[in-house]
């Protein structure tokens, strides 16, 4: 063997251990970077929900997961008819359930919620449809058993009622929504404790803005309940006119 064969034989070995490293680095790296990103947009963007309950049915179904759009109401503003998640006001919600499972159970789920593909706060927040921004008058029901917003009655196809039922609500209310809030219901009307059901709160079923996390977007799981969500631009149409 020769002395320049022997030398070469480390050198390679060297560059395999070399690249190997610099391999694992880059892996490193690359994950690094997708954790963070994928933490700020789940803080700042948009993260998943589970709906816990038949509140919204028949618009979302119990164990539907949605994607919510964060950016608004913090950057853009809400419309009337979107759906919002929102944390408890205070009382809409009983205490939270003792977490369940292992160590190694309750680990994976944080780190899946740290990067926005987890949801196990969701029975922590509400899903509702915006009815009332604020300054909308907001009452129900009139002889055909519609709810007005602003002297206007609203033709509601998402709603869900009871069958041979008409009025859209068991429970009659005539509010004005404050400043910095919003009037919230669920689409399953006789099966929904939404605003209405919170009037003898402190709060009087108002939702602050600022408990809203954002606006529900599209159903991403089931595959078989894909779809956008719905606003429902023309069954508020003309409401507006009395906002300012």
């Amino acid at each position: 063997m020769t002395d320049s064969t022997a030398t070469a034989r480390p050198r390679r070995s060297a560059r395999r251990t070399s690249s190997w490293k610099t391999l694992l680095r880059d892996v490193v790296i690359i994950f690094v970077v997708a954790v963070l990103v994928s933490f700020l947009i789940k803080t700042f963007v948009a993260r998943s929900f589970y709906i816990p309950s038949g509140s919204m049915e028949n618009t979302l179904q119990i164990n539907d997961r949605i994607i919510v759009n964060e950016l608004q109401p913090k950057v853009f503003g809400l419309q009337r008819g979107d759906v919002v998640v929102f944390k408890d006001p205070g009382g809409w919600l009983p205490p939270a359930p003792p977490k369940t499972g292992n160590a190694f159970q309750q680990g994976v789920g944080a780190v899946l919620d740290f990067v926005g593909l987890g949801a196990s706060d969701s029975d922590q927040h509400l899903v509702k449809r915006l009815i009332g921004l604020p300054g909308d008058h907001i009452s129900c029901c009139n002889a055909l058993g519609q709810m007005s917003v602003n002297g206007v009655p609203l033709k509601e196809p998402y709603v869900l009622l009871p069958a041979g039922v008409q009025a859209v609500s068991e429970k009659s209310f005539d509010v004005t929504v404050p400043e910095g809030s919003v009037w919230v219901m669920g689409d399953n009307r006789y099966n929904s404790a939404d605003s209405r059901y919170h009037m003898d709160d402190p709060g009087k079923g108002f939702v602050p803005l600022s408990d809203v996390v954002g606006k529900a977007f599209v159903i991403s799981w089931p595959v078989s309940h894909w779809s956008w969500l719905d606003d429902y631009p023309d069954t508020f149409r003309g409401v507006e006119r009395e906002d300012k």
